[in-house]
């Protein structure tokens, strides 16, 4: 049920986030507990404040009452993806080439399932990420249908 949940509000919100100038980065319908939450994160190249989330969400809000598409109560988040966004589709992980990542892989690739370090480059097939092995740095080519997950990761220094 979440996988025809989340496809159905991907349809509603679309137009919404056009009409906005802002990118759907991803759609979560979770329970935590006993309560249900369906999760929209967006961003634009300049990021996104709490009124445009707001914004949408009346908007969004208002196309789900129209198509009911869940039976029971549930709570509408809508915000930003934060500084550690998913890489989801191919076109983020384009963008975020020359940016600090953390991949987890289906199966061991060099012996490790994890990966962190700088976005190389991407072609569509292949995910090159340049990591720190001790003292020296050495690039590691990933399958891209080996990515479990993928995302942005923050550097403290």
């Amino acid at each position: 049920m979440s996988k025809k949940v989340t496809s159905i509000v991907e349809e509603l919100v679309t137009p919404i986030l056009a009409d906005m100038d802002l990118e759907l980065v991803d759609i979560e319908y979770v329970k935590e507990g006993k309560n249900w939450f369906l999760r929209v994160f967006i961003d634009s190249d300049e990021g996104v404040d709490i009124e445009q989330c707001g914004v949408v969400s009346e908007k969004l809000s208002e196309k789900l009452d129209e198509v009911d598409p869940i039976p029971h109560n549930y709570f509408l988040e809508v915000s930003s993806p934060g500084a550690e966004r998913p890489l989801k589709k191919p076109a983020d992980f384009t963008k975020a080439i020359g940016k600090n990542v953390y991949i987890k892989t289906y199966e061991p690739i060099d012996g490790e399932k994890e990966f962190e370090g700088e976005l190389t480059g991407f072609d569509g097939k292949t995910v090159s990420v340049t990591v720190k092995d001790k003292t020296r740095k050495k690039t590691i080519d990933i399958p891209y249908e080996k990515v479990a997950s993928a995302r942005l990761a923050v550097i403290f220094f």
